[in-house]
């Protein structure tokens, strides 16, 4: 009872604009039921998933969602993704959906994956960024899957960070962020997965258009459909006028405060191109093994694309902590879960990329 008294003081204190401490919950029923009541009651929670964590509120509330807009400092025009506990409510929000989205839902639901459909009128434009689509997504973190349960609400939760900076993968990291801004999170331990989902729009009947990529690659939806397309917006800037379909395709996004540097090479170029740029308050960001006999400043964020995928924004926060001015990033992969992970780089990079 005494947390429940604190959280409706930091409830009073959010809606009449005053300065309060966010409160970290733990995984209890008895702490999920005060962040479920929360999120019925129109305000904004930190919230654990396995790709990045969130910030949670009812996504058919006008007035919640635009609460998650104020705390993030986001711009209004980039969408939300709407979070359900199964897929057959797909249907409550939204209108005819495709055969296709079905079969990629038994196949990828609960987890990363997020299928652009058309919306009804119980999702508030404000949600969809002014769409007549929304993102809708079955999370696999039970935290989460049971948070949606307990609050019978449709969650709409972005990243859990100030827009544009690097996403939150801890509860450490929202309070960084977010602390005096919304009244909870939820400690749900380390996120799995490290990037957000994998957004996908079905066309023409048995293909499908990835607007943003994830752990879901290319090659696993290739088992499902006959033609799996990479949206252009994926690895470059959106024309101009042109409308984001989903969340991380229009803006800066994932980015320290550090200026990021792509690098396309071999660890041997990269040294080189270092050893001639460097200056100042320099880091280098390089692959797990690149280290022997690497001469300078650096820290390492993983050997394969999933390890990169889990440490990356780990590492770019980490770098900010230790007041990196310049960073040079050794570019990844681009295949698998690697275009994931070279998504959010060349974004935190401007489009800067050096290839050698």
């Amino acid at each position: 009872m005494r947390l429940l008294r604190q959280i409706r003081l930091l409830s009073w204190r959010i809606r009449n604009h005053k300065r309060m401490k966010t409160v970290l919950l733990d995984c209890s029923e008895q702490q999920l039921e005060i962040a479920a009541k929360m999120i019925r009651d129109g305000f904004v929670v930190g919230i654990p998933t396995e790709t990045v964590y969130g910030l949670g509120a009812d996504a058919s509330n006008d007035e919640a969602v635009r609460a998650i807009f104020r705390a993030k400092g986001r711009p209004a025009d980039n969408p939300l993704i709407v979070h359900l506990s199964d897929f057959s409510h797909a249907s409550e929000y939204t209108h005819d959906i495709p055969e296709l989205a079905y079969r990629l839902a038994e196949r990828f639901c609960p987890g990363p994956l997020t299928i652009v459909l058309p919306k009804n009128n119980r999702i508030p434009y404000v949600t969809s960024g002014g769409l007549d689509t929304v993102g809708i997504r079955v999370p696999s973190h039970p935290v989460m899957h049971r948070l949606i349960e307990m609050s019978g609400c449709p969650i709409a939760a972005p990243s859990a960070n100030s827009s544009g900076y690097p996403s939150p993968t801890c509860a450490e990291h929202v309070l960084k962020d977010m602390n005096g801004k919304i009244p909870a999170v939820i400690n749900g331990g380390q996120s799995e997965l490290g990037v957000e989902s994998t957004v996908i729009a079905v066309e023409n009947g048995d293909s499908v258009r990835i607007l943003r990529p994830g752990c879901i690659t290319k090659e696993m939806l290739c088992d499902v459909c006959s033609n799996v397309v990479i949206d252009r917006a994926i690895l470059h800037e959106l024309e101009a006028g042109q409308k984001a379909a989903s969340p991380g395709m229009k803006y800066k996004h994932y980015s320290p405060r550090a200026d990021v540097v792509m690098i396309e090479s071999t660890i041997e170029d990269f040294t080189e191109y270092v050893r001639t740029h460097a200056g100042g308050n320099t880091y280098s960001l390089i692959f797990d093994g690149d280290e022997d006999g690497f001469p300078f400043i650096h820290m390492t964020y993983g050997a394969d694309s999933s390890s990169q995928a889990r440490l990356l924004f780990k590492r770019l926060r980490e770098l900010d902590d230790l007041g990196a001015e310049k960073v040079y990033v050794r570019a990844p992969s681009t295949e698998g879960v690697g275009l994931a992970v070279y998504n959010r780089l060349i974004r935190a990079a401007g489009f800067e990329v050096i290839r050698i």
